[in-house]
């Protein structure tokens, strides 16, 4: 009979009372050369993105982009109509009439940057995202409401179980959890 095959190491995760506390020991995380890491909040901590080493991401540019795109189609396609394949003289005005053409391309601007902000967004967030092996600690039940939590994942090239474990401990945790994948 075979034996199960016991799960591989996620990483670490130290629960703190304080948000201070996370903080410092974030700190040590970085000062120890950590690099994947994770923290986990029941609301937003000031600095903490910044010391986790999270750098800003290209929803701006893309959600720019695509309202660019989206109001040159839409410039692009009523010129074509009016210009070059269904001109109209009507009264005497000129066919190119761009003061007409501007609730359309500010329309198609908006709906262009919308739908790139979301789908940039949910793609850039790694979503859906169905399984984590977080989702199978206790914190992710009622005690997350309160704590603090820091995750020092096994893919870090600094990672040793007992080396991190260590360092943690020096922050004082409440508890110490064990991640497997």
């Amino acid at each position: 009979m075979k034996s199960p095959v016991q799960p591989s190491l996620y990483g670490l995760v130290a629960e703190f009372v304080e948000p201070k506390d996370l903080l410092a020991a974030v700190n040590e995380a970085r000062n120890a050369s950590y690099s994947h890491m994770d923290a986990y909040t029941p609301y937003p901590v000031e600095g903490l993105a910044e010391k986790l080493g999270m750098r800003s991401n290209a929803v701006p540019l893309i959600t720019l982009l695509c309202g660019i795109a989206g109001g040159t189609i839409a410039y692009g396609m009523q010129y074509y109509s009016a210009v070059i394949d269904y001109p109209l003289n009507v009264g005497g005005r000129p066919l190119h009439s761009w003061p007409a053409f501007v609730p359309i391309l500010f329309e198609l601007t908006i709906l262009g940057a919308a739908i790139g902000a979301v789908f940039s967004m949910i793609f850039l967030n790694g979503l859906p995202r169905l399984h984590h092996p977080i989702f199978e600690t206790p914190f992710f039940t009622a005690r997350n409401a309160s704590r603090f939590y820091l995750c020092i994942e096994a893919c870090d090239p600094q990672f040793d179980e007992s080396k991190t474990r260590a360092l943690l401990e020096k922050q004082s945790p409440a508890i110490i959890w064990e991640v497997r994948s």
